[in-house]
């Protein structure tokens, strides 16, 4: 290895460390009440080193939101690609969204807090877009799994794959909100699975009616709980951010 690909290399993992370091506080203590030097002291740097890789406290969150839903991101693609059949893909990637945030409870509140309090997490215009754009390719994977139940003749093709996808990640979103953080610990897993099961075959079943009378009375379902999740999600997932 040579000098300048072992500099590189030591750069790489010091930025990771910081990246890991600055995660365990965000989650143990929130993002507003962490500061730099804590990232600084629990990384074993300088403060000033941090900010030869980083510019602000904003950019580190900004990150570690990126490498966590492109990891989930591959995840689901790796799981659409098993090419099972639509109803059996939208149940596993829903079990897959619920045990990826099971897994690191305080990701999901930092995910929210983005979808919700935006205005208070101080990103750049940059920062914001790219957040979205991933999430918004993680959103897409419900809506590919629906073009397919389409194409497999699962789903009429009358159905709205953009409507569909939103209300199904918004359904998810809920779902997980209500008993990620109460109950017994032990239970939580259960409960979401079980909440997933319930609405995600109420949805599967109002899919599948060729009636479309039928399917438009299943969409006033989620009347309600479809226009809060546009007026706080549409403007910047639907239209990437802009």
């Amino acid at each position: 290895m040579g000098l300048q690909e072992r500099r590189e290399k030591e750069k790489d993992n010091r930025r990771m460390l910081i990246l890991e370091s600055a995660r365990s506080l965000f989650f143990a203590k929130g993002f507003k009440d962490v500061t730099v030097d804590e990232i600084a002291k629990l990384s074993e740097l300088g403060k000033g080193s941090i900010y030869l890789y980083f510019s602000s406290k904003e950019e580190i969150y900004a990150q570690i939101l990126l490498h966590d839903i492109e990891m989930f991101h591959q995840q689901a693609i790796a799981l659409f690609n098993k090419r099972k059949t639509a109803v059996d893909s939208l149940f596993e990637f829903s079990y897959l969204y619920a045990d990826f945030f099971l897994q690191e409870p305080e990701l999901f509140r930092m995910l929210m807090t983005f979808m919700l309090r935006t205005d208070q997490l101080g990103l750049s215009e940059e920062q914001y877009k790219n957040i979205v754009a991933t999430t918004r390719k993680a959103i897409d994977v419900i809506g590919n799994i629906l073009k397919y139940g389409i194409d497999s003749k699962e789903f009429p093709s009358t159905i709205d794959i953009k409507y569909n996808q939103f209300i199904l990640w918004g359904m998810l979103n809920g779902i997980i909100a209500l008993y990620i953080f109460t109950g017994a610990e032990g239970k939580r897993r259960e409960r979401i699975y079980s909440s997933i099961r319930s609405a995600l075959t109420i949805h599967v079943q109002g899919l599948k009616q060729i009636n479309e009378d039928f399917f438009d009375n299943r969409k006033n379902v989620y009347t309600q709980f479809a226009r809060e999740y546009e007026e706080s999600v549409e403007s910047r997932l639907l239209n990437g951010g802009a």
